[in-house]
């Protein structure tokens, strides 16, 4: 792995998103014998499951039943390695410029990379998470918007704000280990899916719903006083008014996506979406997408769609880069290059 910093890099296919699809593009690339470079703006591999979700079980990948999110990860890294991918990690995709045989980069630290093809991966893009009315001033003070470990909330009580799958999933994963978990939400129905949700309500997680947490406050009584950590939370559920103990908050409201500079690029996309044709190709000569980012009839966004996408990005990059190629490599199981 060659991590660079340098001003200039040159590569057959730039890689923007180190994400599961990007890390399978960045193998497949290699297979296919190009020269391949990845830039993501987070500072490790792995994207969003590196981020948020390392230690989540992971069920729709094929060939696991069940695979940590941080193991998966792994297990890419070490597959991209036969590609010998030059990361650029840390920095942000800017600018884009087409000349006579490829494209030029411009990352946001200066660094220019010269392509013959992109292959954007970037899941959602950049991402920040959608802010707790209640929380401002308590984040570090036992207000969290991901659990990467569960560890830390070991004999806690835990309250989790949200509905969808990174609530019922945190919920599930912290009920055996935390005093006690509860899940409040504004709403009556739930967005997670079905099966997690009747999980938790299984187990012993207390769910409150037409509910909202109003209030976070600390002990008086302890060393640092109303600066402290978070002691207890205040729901509103109508006209009542519950007071629970509660040493952690996890604020799973969602995310805000943002594209960033790609969106200045005239690449054509819809509703925070990347349009492309079947060959992965987006509106704009050499310009690829793949993964959730990507926007075409009949789009489902799994990881196991995105590996497929990025092999067909790859395979349809290849012939653009070099017109003599031909989009089907043959098997890897024959066991040869193309």
């Amino acid at each position: 792995m060659t991590v660079t910093t340098g001003p200039t890099v040159e590569c057959d296919i730039l890689v923007v998103g180190a994400g599961p699809t990007g890390l399978f593009a960045a193998y497949y690339a290699g297979f296919r014998g190009h020269r391949v470079a990845v830039v993501d703006s987070l500072p490790e591999l792995g994207g969003q499951i590196t981020a948020m979700y390392p230690e989540k079980m992971i069920l729709d990948v094929a060939g696991f039943p069940a695979v940590k999110g941080r193991d998966l990860v792994a297990g890419l890294v070490e597959q991209a390695a036969s590609a010998d991918p030059t990361y650029l990690l840390g920095r942000t995709a800017a600018s884009l410029e087409h000349n006579d045989d490829g494209v030029v980069v411009g990352l946001d630290d200066g660094t220019r990379v010269h392509a013959g093809a992109v292959l954007v991966t970037a899941g959602i893009g950049k991402f920040s998470p959608r802010a707790l009315p209640a929380g401002e001033g308590w984040q570090g003070r036992g207000l969290e918007f991901f659990v990467p470990r569960f560890e830390p909330y070991a004999d806690r009580d835990v309250v989790i704000v949200g509905g969808g799958d990174s609530a019922f999933d945190w919920a599930v994963h912290l009920e055996p280990i935390a005093r006690s978990v509860t899940v409040v939400h504004r709403r009556a129905a739930f967005r997670a899916h079905e099966r997690t949700v009747e999980q938790v309500r299984a187990s012993s997680v207390r769910l409150i719903t037409d509910a909202q947490v109003s209030a976070l406050r600390a002990d008086p009584d302890g060393p640092d006083g109303l600066d402290g950590p978070v002691a207890e939370v205040e729901i509103q559920v109508g006209e009542e008014t519950l007071v629970l103990p509660c040493q952690a908050v996890v604020a799973a409201l969602g995310f805000i996506a943002d594209l960033g500079p790609i969106q200045q690029w005239g690449i054509e996309v819809e509703k925070r979406h990347i349009v492309v044709a079947p060959s992965m190709q987006t509106n704009l000569r050499r310009v690829f997408a793949a993964g959730d980012i990507t926007e075409h009839p009949g789009k489902v966004r799994l990881i196991a769609v995105g590996f497929g996408e990025a092999a067909t990005a790859v395979n349809n990059a290849t012939v653009t880069i070099d017109p003599g190629a031909k989009v089907f490599p043959g098997h890897s199981s024959e066991g040869s290059q193309p």
